[in-house]
């Protein structure tokens, strides 16, 4: 067994799509769209393959209330980059590119080597070694 994708219903799906591929070497599907639906989604991936982002949009969806990362659900998604190297070098260019660094690069408790970013919908994305 293994994860084939996680799914984000997302507000902005263009603006939510050119995040991961510009930050995280993604690539993109061809746009869905289900008109009885009104649904329209993108399948993201590594080009080395892997577990697969679904970015899914729906105008019906609302917003949640709660802060992301501190309510039930999923808290947040962790991408690997290879070295403390480039954690600490995409997360200066994500700060330089104005996204919100919730938490500095650094070691925690349990030996991980990351930081965490607020992605375009305000998720938190782990970047680790």
């Amino acid at each position: 067994m293994k994860i084939d994708h996680i799914a984000f219903w997302v507000e902005d799906l263009e603006k939510a799509k050119d995040f991961y591929l510009t930050y995280f070497d993604m690539v993109a599907s061809k746009p869905y769209h289900n008109p009885t639906k009104n649904f329209t989604s993108y399948f993201i991936s590594f080009k080395d393959g892997g577990a697969r982002i679904e970015l899914m949009h729906r105008p019906d969806i609302i917003a949640t209330t709660g802060q992301r990362g501190l309510m039930t659900g999923i808290t947040h998604l962790a991408i690997s980059v290879g070295s403390k190297e480039q954690v600490d070098l995409l997360t200066e260019r994500l700060r330089a590119d104005g996204f919100t660094i919730a938490g500095e690069p650094r070691t925690t408790g349990d030996g991980y080597y990351e930081s965490v970013v607020l992605d375009t919908e305000g998720n938190l994305v782990e970047i680790t070694e």
